[in-house]
């Protein structure tokens, strides 16, 4: 099998942190990323790995806390949408400065739709914190990017895997990453192993009571919907059957699911056990390919 990879990486929130253990897992195996094109999230972390700077970005992920993360939520009262979405790119222009796409040293692409005229807008020049901030305007949520006469939001309201606008090398590989997969979580054994350690005693005898008792808490308690949640459930449902027909349109030789379940999409919080679930996913997959 080719080791030139033309690498797609979908939009999911907080789950596009999983696109990082997956890159990571190609180049331990020795695959060379040649193009990458991304979405939402998968946008932010293909550009900042486009430039040679994803072991930075990693660093400072994995070090925010639920604290941290909502001091970079920059509130504001527009109707647009309710986070501006400036100072978390603000603050990772702190370690890593902007570029201009074309000088990034493999092919990159991010994806946006213009509300306006209904259209992608796939950014393959000029500023990379442009595009990506285009590209993670999600509708209602984060306030949407003003050039040119259009309105720009998340690429994932029409193209959540956009295969379509990845740039190909002769005898690459295509493989898309996706991060919001109809399928149960799949957890490494040594992470599974730490939930479990970090378990309070508490919650531990809560869940033999209801053991006890025969009740499935879980499944009878009633899911609760939130503002955010709301979107998020809203917007993911129209984006499920476009990502599947993006799929079996675009025949990637590779895909690699990670479960929708796997958390929050605002989870961000948690990007060392997602970052570990991604490589879990990639190990697996293929590993089952190479079998």
């Amino acid at each position: 099998m080719s080791k030139k990879v033309a690498l797609v990486l979908s939009g999911g929130g907080a789950r596009g942190m999983a696109h990082v253990g997956v890159i990571e897992e190609l180049e331990e195996r020795g695959y060379e990323i040649t193009s990458i094109a991304g979405t939402s999230m998968g946008a932010l972390v293909g550009g900042v790995y486009a430039q040679g700077k994803l072991q930075e970005f990693k660093n400072w992920m994995i070090s925010l806390d639920r604290g941290k993360v909502f001091r970079l939520i920059d509130f504001t009262l527009s109707a647009q949408g309710i986070i501006k979405g400036d100072k978390v790119l603000n603050a990772m222009k702190e370690f890593i400065p902007d570029i201009n796409i074309e000088d990034l040293k493999i092919s990159y692409s991010a994806t946006a739709v213009d509300i306006v005229k209904h259209k992608e807008v796939v950014f393959r020049k000029g500023s990379l914190y442009d595009a990506i901030r285009a590209s993670i305007a999600i509708p209602t949520v984060i306030t949407p990017v003003r050039k040119d006469g259009a309105v720009l939001v998340d690429g994932g309201v029409m193209n959540n895997i956009p295969i379509t606008n990845i740039e190909r090398t002769e005898g690459d590989i295509l493989i898309a990453v996706y991060v919001n997969a109809d399928i149960p979580v799949r957890k490494p054994a040594a992470l599974e192993k730490d939930e479990k350690k970090n378990q309070s005693v508490y919650l531990k005898k809560i869940a033999e009571f209801y053991e006890h008792l025969n009740l499935n808490h879980q499944k009878e308690k009633k899911e609760k919907l939130g503002y955010f949640s709301l979107i998020d459930k809203t917007i993911t449902t129209g984006m499920l059957k476009l990502a599947q027909l993006a799929i079996e349109k675009g025949k990637p030789d590779i895909l690699i699911n990670v479960s929708h379940d796997a958390c929050g999409t605002y989870d961000f919080y948690k990007a060392n056990e997602l970052i570990e679930i991604g490589r879990y996913a990639a190990v697996t997959t293929l590993d089952k390919i190479k079998q």
